[in-house]
């Protein structure tokens, strides 16, 4: 079992300094929370962070995980919509920062880090606007 909120974290925490220089708050689903990446070299990186603070898969249960999983399909597909990737790289770390989220990378033939895992290297960042272009499109394609 997993604390429903875990003070000092930055996906439990309501403010959170760090993770808004980190990442934008786009939606909320019933079990998590979606969040673009300020770094946008991979247009449409964004993170799912689960509600609860569990720190690995195995904390949350059958119908948890089952929803969680369909919430991340979701949010694969309104990629795949929204940005045409040729790939999505998935990625659950957790090593430093203990809670359960998952970073969702499109990935691009011929564009950063393609053929290889993605990086937080040579970070692209947008003007205000163009975040909020991005998040519109999450939106739309999610029915947020």
């Amino acid at each position: 079992m997993y604390e429903k909120n875990k003070a000092g974290c930055m996906y439990c925490d309501s403010v959170c300094a760090h993770r808004d220089s980190l990442m934008i708050h786009i939606c909320d689903f019933e079990h998590s929370k979606l969040y673009l990446f300020r770094d946008q070299k991979n247009r449409g990186r964004c993170i799912l962070a689960f509600d609860g603070h569990a720190t690995d898969l195995t904390d949350l249960s059958k119908e948890e995980l089952d929803s969680s999983m369909g919430e991340l399909m979701q949010v694969a597909n309104a990629i795949h919509r929204g940005f045409s990737p040729d790939k999505i790289n998935y990625g659950s770390y957790a090593d430093t920062v203990k809670h359960l989220h998952i970073h969702v990378c499109p990935k691009y033939e011929g564009g950063p880090n393609w053929n290889g895992p993605f990086s937080d290297a040579n970070p692209v960042y947008l003007k205000d606007e163009e975040y909020q272009e991005i998040i519109n499109i999450f939106k739309k394609e999610l029915n947020k």
